[in-house]
């Protein structure tokens, strides 16, 4: 059982990025309708609410779950406000022609930045803001 455990942490990411969204489910719609993230994992909890969800991207992640369910997360969360996330991805443009197309809020459009990245910024149906680009943060200049 350890050698599974093993294996299977080693697949994952070491970092998720974690959210709450008073409507999880119209979140999940947008990140993998919008942005193109793909769902994992999907657990529903009283009322169909949105317990947990796992959206992969790539070889990265982001959980998420709806707001108001009491749990110590939740409470933890209500003054935590938006987030921010930075996904790389490989084609700027065509990453932001998706998101245009199913109606995110575009806040910066693709611009190249000094360091070489090309980047578009967007914000969520809830006030998070999504930073996409292709730097590649942790890779050696």
């Amino acid at each position: 059982m350890a050698e599974s455990r093993a294996k299977s942490s080693a697949k994952s990411p070491s970092i998720c990025p974690t959210l709450t969204y008073a409507d999880a489910k119209a979140a999940i719609r947008q990140l993998t309708e919008g942005f193109g993230f793909t769902q994992h994992a999907l657990y529903e909890g009283e009322g169909g609410m949105v317990a947990h969800a796992e959206l992969a991207f790539g070889n990265g992640m982001v959980m998420l779950g709806t707001k108001g369910t009491g749990s110590e997360f939740d409470k933890l969360m209500q003054d935590a406000g938006p987030m921010g996330v930075y996904v790389r991805v490989d084609d700027v443009d065509a990453h932001h022609s998706r998101a245009v197309e199913h109606g995110v809020e575009i806040v910066m459009p693709p611009t190249d930045q000094e360091s070489g990245s090309r980047d578009y910024i967007a914000r969520d149906l809830e006030g998070n803001v999504w930073s996409f680009g292709t730097y590649a943060p942790g890779a050696e200049a």
